[in-house]
């Protein structure tokens, strides 16, 4: 049986870990990098959550449901792991570090 966890950190508790829903990570993760520009100033969280909503499985997230829950663990997982990275604006932007690989967005294949 495939473990249907996954351990996620935090930028904010460095050191300290948690488990949650493999698949409800999986597809914020994907969504949110779906929409994250390669470069600085980003998007705020709330225009990534707005973009990524449409990207998100019904199944996993009816209506949007949890999503800004979700959208601020993965934030502060990849945060922390090095794959986005807040601008120095107010309010938090978000992008993507450009040296971290990943698959293009649909409008780039």
């Amino acid at each position: 049986m495939a473990d249907d966890k996954i351990e996620i950190e935090s930028i904010t508790t460095p050191g300290r870990t948690e488990r949650v829903n493999r698949a409800k990570y999986t597809a914020m993760r994907d969504a949110l990098l779906r929409v994250l520009p390669d470069a600085p100033p980003g998007l705020t969280v709330a225009q990534a959550k707005t973009a990524l909503l449409e990207h998100l499985s019904p199944d996993l997230f009816p209506g949007g449901e949890k999503a800004g829950w979700w959208l601020k663990a993965v934030q502060l997982d990849l945060e922390a792991k090095g794959v986005i990275r807040r601008a120095t604006t107010k309010p938090v932007q978000l992008c993507r570090v450009a040296s971290v690989g990943f698959a293009p967005r649909p409008e780039q294949e």
